[in-house]
């Protein structure tokens, strides 16, 4: 069992404050893994604690990126690569999948990626989707539980979580799936996974040696530009306090306003 974990490296958002907006925090804040990626690594551990096999983390990004690898050799995972090249930089996620879906193919032999269900920073929930395509192989979104998994008959029965309820699918391996939170709960690393990983040598592996033109990936092929980021206006508001020398004589004061503003 080869299973492939796809980890991101995003800025922070618990970390917003009046002094940390959100432009700053984008670009010079502090990173965390994905939350969501989480999930997905736990969710290879486990099939490797009842399977065998191996566990990859992957990503791509810049050299930082290393950390939210890490992370994830922290809790576990026997390897990790790094897809980082400035020919990259700008991409949308077509082109992230693009490069991801090249260095699956490098890694050779593998069964099942999970991926967390988005993004904290784009929160888009394409890049599994697009990596699927890619690989030509099923994809199974919102996944909240996998029922039952079989490396030898090359089959996988999964519960995927919707608005109304949950949805049984069975599909063939290889695949790429994307999970939710209700899938498991994260194992915290151990000390000596953290020592570990400290020490780890994460390859990076750049377009070329992907074998990727560089113009079919980063801003040479991103269908989609920001031409400006900027904060949305401040909210403002007025807040009007109602006094009386009762608490009947303000609730009666607040529905003379309610009325008069004709909200009741």
């Amino acid at each position: 069992m080869n299973a492939i974990a796809l980890v991101k490296h995003v800025p922070d958002t618990a970390q917003l404050s009046s002094a940390l907006d959100g432009l700053k925090l984008m670009a010079e804040g502090p990173r965390i893994i994905n939350p969501w990626d989480e999930y997905a690594v736990e969710e290879c551990l486990k099939l490797r604690e009842a399977h065998g096999g191996q566990v990859t983390v992957l990503s791509l990004g810049p050299a930082q990126a290393t950390e939210a690898l890490k992370q994830g050799l922290a809790m576990g995972a026997d390897q990790a690569v790094l897809v980082s090249d400035p020919a990259f930089e700008g991409g949308d996620t077509l082109g992230t999948a693009r490069a991801l879906a090249a260095a699956i193919t490098k890694l050779g032999t593998w069964d099942i990626v999970i991926a967390g269900r988005s993004a904290l920073d784009g929160d888009t929930a394409q890049t599994a989707i697009q990596v699927a395509a890619l690989l030509g192989v099923p994809q199974l979104t919102y996944v909240a539980h996998i029922r039952e998994i079989n490396f030898e008959a090359q089959t996988i029965s999964v519960e995927r979580m919707l608005e109304g309820g949950r949805e049984v699918l069975t599909s063939r391996l290889p695949c790429v799936v994307s999970v939710v939170k209700e899938i498991n709960e994260p194992r915290y690393p151990s000390f000596m996974g953290i020592r570990k990983a400290a020490k780890a040598s994460i390859p990076a592996w750049t377009a070329a040696d992907l074998n990727l033109d560089p113009a079919t990936v980063g801003a040479a092929a991103s269908g989609v530009s920001w031409a400006e980021v900027s904060l949305p206006p401040a909210r403002e508001g007025a807040c009007q306090i109602i006094t009386g020398d009762t608490p009947e004589a303000m609730a009666a004061a607040l529905v003379d306003k309610l009325m008069a503003e004709k909200i009741i």
